[in-house]
């Protein structure tokens, strides 16, 4: 005799509540270090006389971690998520540390390094969590609190990092997150360590290659951060680097995601795209804000305050009524408001409008985002089999990087070039709401997984 339906848990259900709560303290731990290393990198620079290596410090973070999406991924998918997330999270850890203690700029740029591999392994290695721990039916709301993890370090992160270099010292930026990510993960795994989260069915795909095409990647990504130095050189070396990473990434992100095939492809491309869109234009928001309004660096942050708040409503709405709304309406109402965002912000650079007009405009970009991102990775995951679930998860963790590198860079190049004239902060405005437009293309035709009948038996399951 079959009972009458029940209502899933949440992930707030004992089953779930300490993994829930660790793996949401890691995500904002992570993004918290992120946006406190752009306020106090200056002054690290200058404590350790390192202005030539500035640039790598960040760049090199974000290549190697497309080294450590692939290596969690290919792990998770030949074992489980557990030991990938701990060798991950000691990555990030040791990078942490080494960091903090460095003497010298090399040495803080080798933490940088060994920091970027864990922090990359470390989101794959989440993605796999959540698929093997919650049903399909709460990983809409368990991204949706992934999103919502950035908002709080987006409003105090660069405030609090002040504050800490200013009383303290920087090198507790650093250390601090280290011991505090030791604390997040011990609640992760206390959990994780009772449950089942190996597959039955292991990738037999080969590691090694996968690898030594990341590690291509990761150089590709460096060549086009450091391309702005080669002068009169520079957009050569850009083609080249574009061309390196064009060829090195095939093999790390699904067939057919360069060409927006349908399905779980054009879900990749979509992803890679709207980053590029929105963090390629986002560094120039603050940027305008002292440039032309004479903002102190502390205001100028408000710039981005708006969006933060509006992606965490928005993430909340998608995680609530996703399945209602649809793949090709969230597409849709997604890229129109980050379209609309950087618009309104190429008006403001172009005819100098009232400062606010920015500030609020910024806010749909945020909105935006928080409909899109973790729409994506629901149905990345629902696209996906326990054998490619790694694979998967750190494709779309991959083309969030080469994506939003690869903007960073060129955006950069328009920029510099047009350094002296009023067009420089237009360009790039522009660029942006190109690129969000062209993630219509692979937008449309995502299509659907089974992530709303997977919802659906999760909330009405038969008992017998």
């Amino acid at each position: 005799m079959t009972a009458p339906a029940t209502t899933a848990p949440g992930i707030w259900d004992g089953r779930f509540v300490w993994v829930t709560i660790g793996a949401i303290a890691l995500i904002f731990l992570a993004a918290m270090q992120s946006l406190a290393v752009t306020t106090v990198m200056p002054v690290v620079s200058a404590d350790l006389d390192g202005d030539a290596l500035y640039a790598v410090a960040f760049a090199g973070t974000l290549a190697t971690s497309v080294i450590g999406m692939v290596a969690v991924g290919a792990w998770c998918d030949r074992t489980g998520p557990l030991a990938p997330l701990s060798t991950a999270v000691a990555l990030f850890v040791v990078g942490l540390v080494i960091a903090g203690f460095a003497q010298d700029m090399p040495t803080l740029v080798v933490g940088r390094l060994i920091q970027g591999l864990g922090t990359g392994g470390q989101t794959v290695a989440l993605y796999v969590v959540v698929a093997r721990v919650y049903p399909p039916g709460l990983h809409g709301r368990v991204f949706a609190a992934f999103s919502a993890a950035w908002v709080v370090p987006s409003l105090i992160g660069p405030f609090l990092a002040g504050a800490v270099t200013e009383f303290f010292h920087w090198r507790w930026v650093f250390l601090g997150v280290a011991v505090l990510t030791l604390v997040a993960y011990v609640m992760v795994v206390l959990r994780l360590g009772g449950m089942r989260l190996h597959t039955e069915h292991p990738s037999s795909a080969r590691v090694a290659s996968r690898l030594a095409f990341a590690a291509t990647v990761a150089v590709g990504l460096l060549g086009l951060s450091l391309a702005g130095e080669l002068g009169a050189w520079a957009w050569a070396g850009v083609a080249a680097s574009v061309i390196v990473v064009g060829f090195a990434v095939r093999p790390l992100i699904p067939r057919g995601t360069l060409v927006a095939t349908r399905g779980l492809p054009s879900v990749v491309l979509m992803r890679g795209l709207i980053a590029g869109a929105l963090f390629g234009a986002e560094i120039y928001i603050p940027y305008l804000l002292i440039d032309q309004y004479g903002f102190s660096p502390t205001w100028a942050g408000l710039g981005l305050t708006t969006a933060a708040i509006a992606w965490a409503i928005a993430s909340d709405v998608q995680g609530r009524y996703g399945d209602q709304l649809g793949n090709a309406r969230i597409t849709l109402i997604g890229s129109a408001q980050l379209i609309v965002a950087t618009l309104i912000a190429a008006s403001v650079a172009v005819w100098h409008l009232h400062p606010i007009v920015l500030v609020v405009g910024w806010a749909f970009a945020g909105g935006g985002m928080g409909l899109m991102y973790p729409r994506l990775t629901v149905l990345t995951l629902a696209y996906s089999t326990p054998a490619n679930q790694g694979f998967n998860s750190s494709a779309l963790s991959i083309s969030d990087s080469v994506g939003a590198a690869s903007a960073i860079a060129a955006m950069g190049l328009v920029f510099t070039a047009l350094v002296g004239t009023d067009a420089g902060f237009p360009a790039v405005f522009v660029l942006a709401a190109a690129l969000a437009a062209l993630a219509l293309v692979p937008g449309l035709r995502m299509g659907h997984a089974h992530e709303k009948a997977a919802a659906h038996r999760e909330v009405t399951a038969p008992h017998a």
